[in-house]
């Protein structure tokens, strides 16, 4: 959830947000095209996204953190408010919505530049279903371990790895998750932009987003469970 961010103005924080989760699902989408144009190998193609995404995610999260926090992610977002509304030290809930719309507008802004990039006309739907029940059984437990991995590093006092940690986490998230790991809605939101390998149809959408959302309440229960109250809050 990044260092402290409270010297730093709300817009600055929220172009942080934007640009970062931009850049995030342009690494996402575009490491989904190359690897598709380099590879029939779907493993090699899941091994070259997968690294690439997961680099990306954890510089991102290594720049951005200073600035706004480096959450990049809806479900970030909304567990660093929940945990912390009662410890004074949580964003106001305009603050949170700025930064989630903030983190919807990037997602597509990436899944089109990305598109666009690669010579491909932006602006496409991806046709991937990706409704199947334990699909969407992945996609709860792998929201979940991501939430108690970020939750449970700030009230452990060592939100510095969240770097390295997330970025671990998703690397090994999307391969061994039956739902691949998108774990972010507004990153999901943008992949459906992009028929490619890295796409969700629109129709998939409403499951994945509600159990992205299920992943989350089920994450925070758990980290509360397992490390109890926010340390800056005791």
């Amino acid at each position: 959830m990044g260092g402290t961010i409270a010297t730093t103005g709300l817009p600055r924080r929220v172009l942080a947000e934007l640009v970062g989760t931009a850049a995030l699902v342009a690494a996402v989408v575009g490491s989904g095209i190359q690897a598709g144009g380099l590879s029939e190998d779907v493993g090699v193609r899941l091994l070259a996204n997968s690294l690439a995404s997961a680099t990306a995610l954890g510089l991102l999260i290594a720049l951005l953190g200073p600035v706004s926090g480096g959450h990049l992610n809806p479900v970030v977002t909304l567990c660093a408010w929940w945990a912390r509304r009662r410890s004074g030290a949580a964003l106001p809930v305009r603050e949170v919505v700025s930064y989630v719309s903030a983190q919807l507008v990037g997602a597509v802004a990436g899944a089109l530049l990305a598109e666009a990039m690669y010579g491909r006309a932006p602006g496409g739907w991806a046709t991937q279903v990706r409704g199947a029940e334990h699909l969407l059984m992945g996609e709860i437990l792998a929201t979940a371990g991501m939430v108690v991995l970020v939750v449970g590093l700030d009230r452990s006092g060592r939100a510095r790895l969240a770097p390295l940690a997330v970025a671990a986490y998703i690397a090994a998230a999307i391969w061994c998750t039956s739902s691949g790991s998108f774990a972010n809605p507004a990153a999901t939101v943008g992949r459906s932009l992009t028929d490619s390998f890295t796409g969700i149809a629109p129709a998939s959408l409403p499951g994945f987003v509600a159990a992205q959302l299920l992943g989350a309440a089920l994450g925070i229960a758990l980290a509360a469970a397992l490390f109890g109250r926010n340390r800056a809050a005791a």
